[in-house]
């Protein structure tokens, strides 16, 4: 069995003395692990690094072995990205996501999302709309999406103010403001075509949001807990927002409690 695909790196373990299993999402082979011969010597380090773009070719003696691979770079992100504790979270926090997929199921769509989420997750003050939109992907993909386009109620367009959180669809600010206690607040920047840029509160919200529905769907269900990775990048997300140092410390080692991402 053998295939040549494009891959962006999500994380590596030791094996053995010298060798590496790499974790990659692939452009039309899903998530997909695999045994790299010699991942751990000097050459290979700095290419096995996650964020990394990189051209794979994975061969195995049946389809259902981990097989090897042989990986080389195409794009070296992950120096760029150890700079910042957003980027660093975010793309660890996205890498959780996509294990809740399926080994080795085809998300192309999610594979190209990941590629210019990376070229632009640096940029701490676009990071959080990212990762906001991100997470509402994952959602539909493991087939909980949102429907954000219209009221539940109404079927408008105009003035989304939230969600409901039993059907997850959008519900306008005047159908929904006998319930607003109940409801989940829909931001303005999440809706299709808005054009406009989320600051620290809407960002909450989204968080809040998506958060939410992946305890309800994902997590209880499967009884697992968020992962650690979005409580460090939410509060590293914070420290950016209040005028701290967004570099990678201990001061950005993931915080518990607060609203910004709370279910």
């Amino acid at each position: 069995m053998e295939w040549r695909d494009e891959g962006i790196i999500l994380g590596t373990r030791k094996h053995g003395e010298t060798s590496a299993i790499l974790e990659v999402m692939t452009r039309a082979h899903g998530r997909h692990l695999g045994l790299v011969r010699g991942g751990r010597s000097r050459k290979q380090q700095p290419v096995l690094q996650p964020g990394n773009r990189v051209d794979l070719l994975w061969r195995a003696r049946l389809d259902e072995h981990l097989g090897t691979f042989q990986a080389e770079a195409i794009e070296m992100n992950a120096a760029r990205l150890m700079d910042s504790a957003v980027a660093v979270y975010g793309l660890q926090t996205m890498a959780a996501h996509l294990r809740l997929l399926p080994e080795r199921d085809a998300h192309g769509g999610l594979y190209e999302t990941l590629a210019v989420m990376i070229a632009h997750l640096d940029d701490s003050d676009a990071a959080g709309e990212l990762v906001a939109r991100f997470e509402l992907l994952i959602l539909d993909e493991l087939g909980f999406g949102l429907d954000l386009s219209q009221c539940a109620a109404t079927g408008a367009r105009q003035d989304l103010a939230y969600v409901s959180p039993k059907s997850g669809r959008a519900v306008s600010r005047a159908a929904g403001a006998p319930w607003r206690d109940k409801m989940l607040a829909l931001p303005a920047f999440l809706q299709r075509g808005s054009g406009l840029r989320a600051d620290h509160a809407a960002l909450e919200d989204a968080f809040h949001l998506t958060g939410f529905f992946f305890t309800r769907h994902v997590y209880e269900p499967r009884g697992i807990e968020q992962p650690d990775a979005r409580a460090g990048f939410l509060a590293a997300l914070r420290k950016h927002h209040s005028g701290g140092n967004a570099a990678l410390t201990a001061d950005a080692a993931p915080e518990r409690g607060g609203r910004l991402g709370g279910c």
